[in-house]
């Protein structure tokens, strides 16, 4: 069963059918179980009960009872005991007869079923009680039957009677017997009866998984954009949410793929075709030409190295630990980056303003993205000229930006800027460049869950700005503390 309920159904829907079968014929069967238990007990509490309540009626009878023949009370046991037999309502699956002294002496009328003085081994198992004194109540198994009897004795002076009551409980138990035979039919109907409207609802709670293996089956690499239908709102809609979102990002992550390797097909062709084309041209008879066409090799070789480089930048970018956030001191990692940046160019290097905060991020990637943005403002604008790093905080992000008073940008080109290999004309015109800078940066950003904010005038300079979230588990920046005595306030403008 174990196996069939693993992998032996050809469908879920077969599996869960025959698992719902199987668990409402066990609750049916362990209800009809405690039912039958439960009226077992009260036919034999019944019993009990109509027992005793002959045993105390005879008393009863007894010893306070008129004798119909004298009026007078009783001076005779065997006629309270006649008495009391001519009175009796005996049900169907009863019995009663009259001894004296342990020899029967009345039995009841003819149309009583139940006739006691016919087991012989009944009597026989009866036969020490009739001649005693005590009342007693014991069940008693013959070949003829299974009984509860009720030996009842009436003592009066020196005269003694015995009243033998006998219940037949096979025939007491016949009710209870066709009561729970008409309840396993029942049963087995109302499971019956439950499998097809189940296997129709089954069928339709499951429809998302079929959408789901039919959605998967037509997708292949020529085709990603296929995707699961979503109705309703119950776990199976959420499973397919899940899994168009899972799609969403496969067919992501295929298309980058491929434009990436357009891309890299389009700019490694260009060097690869200079180095080429002047080795297949170089005079090897004059070493001018060698040198010149060497360091020409190198220099596109070098540019090559570069171009890969940016692009395995750019593939981790995917990755789960592209960045590996932690807890980053921010106005130090101001400092560090406005030091390291002097060493790109000869520029007037301010700080404009460093924030005193704590944030959750990766310092090494963080670094590396404000540094490109620093060389490319040292790329794009005149030596001597102005450019201001600095970082402050914003609601629940923290701002890092680099300021120049380079070429500059048009709107249009500020958009386009952060696409894979796009250089403006300015800048083509002004320096060489793979034209993945930006795009790294803005990865390293997205990867932070931010985003890169650019502003720019065309010959008015740029200022390009790292918006990143200080917590992504906490909307509230960590406080460093107060400054130390004697230290300036927010720092900037500084060289």
């Amino acid at each position: 069963m174990r196996r069939f309920l693993r992998r032996g159904g050809s469908t879920i829907r077969a599996r869960f059918m025959f698992a719902l079968v199987l668990v409402a014929g066990i609750a049916l069967t362990i209800s009809g179980v405690i039912v039958g238990i439960l009226q077992s007990r009260h036919l034999k509490d019944t019993t009990e009960n109509q027992l005793r309540r002959v045993e105390g009626e005879l008393r009863a009878l007894a010893t306070d009872g008129v004798d119909p023949e004298t009026k007078e009370p009783f001076s005779s046991a065997p006629n309270v005991l006649k008495t009391f037999m001519r009175r009796s309502v005996i049900s169907p699956d009863s019995g009663e007869a009259g001894f004296i002294d342990g020899e029967l002496r009345w039995v009841a009328i003819q149309d009583v079923k139940l006739r006691p003085e016919d087991d012989s081994e009944l009597l026989e198992a009866v036969r020490g009680n009739l001649t005693g004194t005590d009342n007693v109540i014991k069940p008693i198994r013959t070949s003829k039957g299974n009984y509860r009897v009720l030996v009842a004795v009436v003592s009066i002076g020196d005269h003694k009677a015995t009243l033998l009551r006998v219940i037949d409980l096979d025939r007491a138990g016949a009710q209870l017997r066709q009561s729970m035979a008409f309840y396993a039919v029942a049963a087995v109907l109302t499971v019956a009866l439950l499998i097809a409207p189940t296997w129709l609802i089954v069928g339709r709670l499951l429809r998302p998984i079929g959408e789901l293996r039919t959605a998967t089956d037509q997708i292949d690499e020529h085709d990603l954009t296929t995707r699961v239908p979503v109705r309703g709102r119950d776990d199976l809609t959420a499973l397919a949410k899940a899994v168009n979102r899972m799609l969403d990002r496969v067919q992501g992550a295929v298309e980058g793929q491929r434009r990436l390797l357009d891309d890299v097909g389009h700019e490694l062709r260009t060097p690869i075709t200079v180095v080429r084309g002047h080795l297949e041209l170089i005079d090897h008879d004059d070493p001018a030409d060698v040198i010149q066409t060497r360091e020409l090799a190198i220099d596109e070789l070098d540019r090559m190295g570069v171009l890969v480089n940016d692009l395995l930048t750019l593939a981790k970018a995917s990755q789960s630990d592209f960045v590996t956030p932690t807890s980053c001191d921010v106005a130090e990692l101001t400092d560090q980056v406005l030091v390291k940046s002097k060493a790109l160019g000869n520029r007037d290097w301010q700080l404009e303003h460093v924030a005193m905060v704590r944030a959750v991020l990766d310092p090494v990637r963080i670094t590396q993205a404000w540094l490109q943005l620093a060389a490319n403002a040292v790329k794009y604008s005149d030596e001597g000229t102005r450019i201001g790093i600095g970082s402050r905080v914003e609601d629940t992000s923290v701002l890092l930006w680099v300021r120049d008073q380079g070429i500059g940008m048009t709107p249009e080109e500020t958009k386009a800027v952060r696409q894979r290999f796009v250089r403006t004309t300015a800048a083509v015109q002004r320096a060489s460049g793979s034209g993945l800078g930006l795009n790294i940066v803005d990865s390293i950003v997205e990867a932070h869950g931010g985003h890169l904010d650019i502003e720019s005038v065309p010959k008015g300079g740029s200022v390009f700005t790292l918006r990143i979230p200080m917590n992504p588990a906490s909307p509230h920046a960590t406080p460093i503390g107060p400054l130390p005595e004697g230290a300036p306030e927010p720092r900037g403008p500084q060289q």
